[in-house]
Parts: C-alpha cells; structure tokens; sequence
C-alpha cells in the first residue's frame, strides 16, 4: 500500500507540474526525458526490468503527455480523498469538542451531529476504518492500473519494434563484419609474423642440417635439436591461433566442462554455478565461452577482485550468464576493459548484455543469448 501511495501521490504532485510547465514539456527532446522517467517509475512500481530510454513515434509521446496529466490528476484526487479523509478524521477526532456548534457534523459521517464523546468516538472511528479500508485496497489497485496504463502506452507497436529491430540488427551485424575482418587481419598477423616465419627458419635449418650431414655431426645435432624446438613452439602458437577461432576445449568437453577449465586457469578464486544447459549451438558456446574468459580476465587485471561468482542458466530458448567480482566497479567500455568485445559478440547473435558497475563494486556483467528451444 505503501508504495502505491507514494506513487501516486508522486504522479499527482508530477502531473501539477507539467500543467504549469506545459509549453517546455511540449518539445518532443524534453518530452522524451520526461515520459522515459515516468515509464522507469512505472516499471518499479510494477515489478518490472528498469526499461531504455522511450522509442516511441513523437504523437504517441505527446499522446500520453495528455493521458498522464488526466489519469494523474484523477487517481491521484481519490488517493487524496481516502487517505485524507482517514488521517483528518483521526486528527479531528480529540479535538471535537473544539469545532464551532454548526460545523461539528462537517466531517463525520454524512452530516450525523456530534453531541458527545461517544458519538464521535463511535462515528469517527468507523470513518477511519471506512477510508483506511478503501485506501488499503484501493489505492494499490490504482496504481498498478495507473503504471500499465503508462507502460501501454511508451510500449513501442509491433511495426515500431521491428524497426527498432532491423536497425539494432543492422548495426550489430556491421560491428560484428567490422569485428570480424579485423579478427581476420589479427589471425593472418599472428600466423605471417610467428608461425609462419618459425616455419621458414625451421626449414632453413634443416636444409642446413642436410647440407652438413656427415661433415659436422655437432652442428648437425644442433641444427636438428634448434628445428625440433622451432616445431613444438609453432605447434603451440599454432594452438594458440586456433584457440581464440574456436577454443578445442569446447568440442572435448562442452560448455561446462570449458568453463570450469577457465576457472581452474584463472587466477583469483572462482565459484560457478552451472545449471543443466542441455544442447546449446556452437556459436552460442564460443561466444559464451569467450565472454566469461573476458570477464574473468577483465576481474584479474582490472577491478583487483579476489574472487569472482560464473553463473549460467537457461530458460527456454534463452542462456543467460552472470558473473560478479568483488572488486573496485567503474568498469567503462570506453577504456578498452574488454567489455566492448564481450558486446560485439553478444549482439552478433542477436543477444543482450548489461553491466552494472559503480564505483566501489561490485561488477556485474549479465549476458542473454538465444539457444533455440
């Protein structure tokens, strides 16, 4: 009831203001911010996932300016009136006796004229638990209807979600090309300037080796022994190229048991909390693998975390991971933690993340991902 009260008696008060400020509230920009607040309110009230900022065509804002500014004023009137009713009834109560003769009736039950201390004991306490009731069950019920009203309408309409759609998907797919070209640029570095060019000097060795066999066993074996080490350190940048395409640990023992490899590697304590996934597609496991591996760097080298909690769960046709460290927070994409990455990837595949972060910790990043049913 509580709360119901204060968010009306909120949208009441709120509702006054944008009659006065009405000619400011008019300009779509500032129209925007005003209704974004309100639908976050409404979202708290009802229970709901702090929403974005409103994505509504600028009509349908102004729309429900005028809706707001009505239903406000109207709901937020009769929470007045019940809860106004209850506590001037009970202040008025003792003091009774002290009302002028012809206005001692003004406030009790329908005009019945007060006479004594019984009378208005009698009838002011059957006001109070008549109004209290009505605001008990009232008053929430109002605000509930209140908040779905404002989420009704700053809810964008199919055609306004798919175009919201097509756009965000237009532009994650141009991030994920970007970053997909400039991962390919990476691996063709990585095995130009390293593998490659072991390769080549390996093969100089053993044409060296060739050219002196039988004339110089020393420099035979040694040719042989610097070759034989050339090879095990490309075979593992070899490995090492492969791993950040598709980790092979993913293929040996699936997502769980990847992720619990991640956590034996990481170097501050990790708890994880796995439940049974079921048959999650390959690119949902590397992207999945690869965000936890970011974050748990990202925990290592950045927020100075002692220990950081991995926990996946799927519901449906959606994975969703949450992992937390009890570091310093303020973690910025914009400075390069990684976290920009850990995006890319996500909205490639049409997932979602947030990170919540304040200064001070903790640092949560929670990622959705669709997984087909």
């Amino acid at each position: 009831m509580w709360r119901g009260l204060g968010y009306l008696l909120g949208s009441l008060s709120t509702a006054v203001v944008a009659v006065f400020a009405l000619p400011v509230l008019i300009v779509p920009m500032t129209a925007r911010a005003w209704a974004s607040w309100h639908r976050r309110r409404a979202d708290r009230m009802l229970g709901r996932p702090r929403s974005g900022p409103v994505r509504v065509g600028t009509w349908r804002v102004l729309g429900w300016l005028c809706t707001y500014i009505v239903t406000s004023l109207a709901f937020g009137l009769v929470t007045v009136l019940c809860a106004g009713n209850a506590v001037a009834t009970a202040v008025t109560v003792p003091l009774w006796w002290a009302l002028p003769a012809g206005t001692r009736a003004g406030g009790f039950a329908a005009g019945v004229p007060l006479t004594g201390w019984g009378t208005a004991l009698t009838l002011g306490t059957v006001q109070i638990v008549i109004f209290a009731a009505l605001t008990y069950w009232l008053v929430p019920l109002l605000a509930r209807l209140h908040a779905r009203i404002n989420v009704a309408l700053l809810s964008p309409s199919a055609a306004e979600r798919l175009a919201q759609r097509v756009e965000t998907l237009t532009e994650t797919r141009a991030g994920a090309m970007n970053a997909h070209g400039a991962e390919l640029r990476r691996i063709e570095r990585d095995l130009h300037d390293g593998t490659q060019a072991r390769l080549v000097a390996i093969a100089m060795r053993l044409g060296a080796a060739r050219e002196s066999l039988g004339e110089d066993p020393e420099m035979l074996d040694r040719l042989l022994r610097e070759a034989h080490e050339g090879t095990e350190e490309a075979m593992a940048e070899l490995r090492e190229v492969i791993r950040t395409i598709y980790p092979p640990i993913l293929a040996d023992r699936g997502l769980t048991g990847a992720l619990a490899a991640l956590g034996a590697r990481s170097a501050i304590d990790t708890t994880f909390d796995i439940a049974d996934l079921g048959a999650v597609p390959a690119a949902v496991e590397t992207v999945a693998y690869f965000t936890v591996a970011e974050a748990l760097t990202n925990a290592a080298k950045h927020s100075r975390a002692t220990r950081t909690t991995v926990r996946v769960t799927r519901a449906g046709d959606r994975l969703s991971i949450e992992v937390t460290d009890d570091g310093i927070g303020g973690a910025d994409e914009t400075l390069g933690t990684g976290i920009a990455g850990i995006r890319r990837r996500v909205m490639a595949l049409d997932g979602t993340v947030h990170v919540h972060s304040p200064a001070g910790g903790p640092t949560t990043i929670e990622v959705s991902l669709p997984c087909g049913s």
